[in-house]
């Protein structure tokens, strides 16, 4: 990692001396993170862990079978990089690589220090502002430390493999797993944040995440048409849907690329994006003093508001509960067919009385 920001390009972004991560995190994600930092000895475990992660044969991999981004290699990467670097006020400069895989992908692992890995499928689908988006998310992963945790879940993924064989002992790992995936699929909308933050350029940020999931056909594309899928994944189906919903992400490590477009323009509206483009956000030397639980009260509130605004007929059916609603059962047995009970009438439970929508 170099520690400069020598022949950065001109700035006409916004900068944002100082900043904590907290100030663009997911509610989930800074939540898990602040406890995490606050734990006695936690820098010291991972540092202990870290003899036992492959973190230098990845080093070593990356060194000899990828490209290093420099001043003489991927010099318009290099300057992005920089360019973030220093909006985001990230003192160090990870080191970067382009590795080739036509499938667009970019990640930031690491213990010690973060590397971002960014695949030639990617390079050669993004245009320059939606490339400067996607560094900038790889460097708010980085400012996040989000890079420790994806390291474990690489190896703990591999692990789980490994002693697939072994009765209950890949149950263990496997549920590990999908908390962690939980909580990196929280990180990535953070980090579709930071993006936002050095790029500062929505439209591109939603293109990025638009070509990412059809290609690289603009053209033929709309983002607005693509923001009305994820309104018509959220509210569409009955609780049959929502249910292959849960199963549908919980193997991923990134949410839906459509839930991320939505998910980034609403915060792009928010109240909390204008008031950190004029200036108003999270110290990075306040770190210390971030109260554990005023964060998961956060956390709690996000998540209430959501399940109270969601058109997901699963979500729904939760905010009815929480909200005392009288006669659950015929309420649960009508959504989870996709009934609607007649005035008056009966509502028919067979098998042919569905009339719900089966959206694939």
């Amino acid at each position: 990692m170099t520690d400069n920001h020598e022949q950065v390009p001109s700035r006409q972004r916004k900068r944002f001396p100082d900043i904590s991560s907290r100030a663009y995190e997911h509610p989930a994600d800074r939540s898990a993170l602040v406890a995490l930092r606050k734990l006695s000895g936690f820098d010291t475990v991972f540092k202990a862990l870290s003899a036992l992660l492959p973190e230098r044969s990845l080093r070593l991999l990356f060194l000899s079978d990828s490209v290093r981004v420099s001043d003489e290699q991927f010099t318009h990467l290099h300057d992005m990089l920089r360019d973030a670097c220093y909006i985001l006020d990230l003192k160090k400069v990870p080191a970067m690589y382009v590795t080739q895989d036509p499938r667009p992908n970019a990640m930031c692992i690491g213990l010690d220090e973060p590397i971002i890995v960014l695949t030639t499928g990617l390079v050669e689908l993004l245009d320059e502002e939606e490339m400067r988006a996607v560094v900038g998310h790889e460097v708010g992963h980085a400012l996040s430390g989000h890079s420790v945790y994806r390291t474990i879940l690489l190896f703990l993924t591999s692990l789980a493999l490994k002693v697939a064989w072994i009765p209950l002992g890949n149950v263990a790992i496997m549920a590990i797993v999908t908390a962690l995936r939980e909580w990196f699929r929280k990180s990535e909308l953070s980090a579709d944040r930071a993006g936002l933050l050095v790029g500062q350029d929505l439209r591109a940020s939603m293109r990025g995440l638009m070509k990412i999931a059809g290609g690289n056909h603009l053209h033929e594309m709309n983002v607005d048409a693509f923001l009305k899928q994820a309104e018509e994944y959220e509210a569409g189906g009955d609780l049959r849907d929502s249910v292959l919903k849960i199963l549908n992400v919980l193997p991923r490590s990134h949410p839906f690329t459509t839930v991320r477009a939505a998910e980034l323009k609403l915060w792009a509206e928010s109240r909390d994006y204008q008031r950190i483009m004029d200036g108003h956000y999270a110290r990075r030397h306040e770190d210390k003093d971030t109260s554990v639980t005023d964060s998961f009260r956060e956390s709690a509130s996000h998540y209430a508001e959501s399940v109270r605004t969601s058109k997901d007929p699963l979500m729904k059916l939760v905010g009815d509960i929480a909200g005392g609603a009288g006669d659950l059962g015929g309420k649960l047995r009508d959504k989870f067919m996709g009934n609607g009970a007649a005035p008056g009438g009966s509502t028919d439970t067979g098998p042919a009385g569905g009339g719900g929508q089966d959206e694939g």
